[in-house]
């Protein structure tokens, strides 16, 4: 049987609220060593995905207020987050990966963040060929 998103993916993905001050969710990066956190509303919902790159290019470089400025503002991306459901097949997260040029995808069990999957997590799964594929598609993306 095909491995799915759930089989590999890291498990308990801890969401920054959305009106948590980028500084607060800076400082929660730092402590878990990771450099990107979902973005979740006050329903629960996921509003999107905060990198450690958003918080320096839109708002260090910026010269913003990380004590002001909220995760919500950094977290609303160009759309709608692209996720994978947990019970989609790695060959999907890998589609989904190389198509939306991203490096991570929070994965979704109904209306619940459950994870995310990384680069790294199906580098581990899939054949050396399809690592190259998805690495240059997310770097060749602008």
């Amino acid at each position: 049987m095909a491995k799915t998103a759930r089989d590999v993916m890291t498990k308990g993905a801890e969401c920054a609220q959305e009106d948590q001050t980028v500084a607060e969710v800076a400082k929660r990066l730092a402590q878990l060593d990771v450099g990107a956190m979902p973005v979740c509303g006050n329903d629960g919902r996921l509003k999107g995905m905060v990198t450690d790159r958003d918080i320096v290019v839109k708002v260090l470089a910026q010269d913003k207020d990380p004590a002001s400025v909220k995760a919500g503002e950094l977290g609303q991306g160009d759309g709608e987050t692209v996720t994978i459901g947990a019970d989609d097949s790695i060959d999907e997260a890998l589609r989904t990966m190389k198509e939306h040029a991203v490096r991570r995808l929070p994965v979704i069990d109904g209306k619940e963040l459950v994870g995310i999957v990384t680069q790294a997590d199906l580098a581990k799964e899939i054949d050396e060929e399809q690592v190259g594929e998805l690495v240059e598609a997310i770097s060749a993306a602008p």
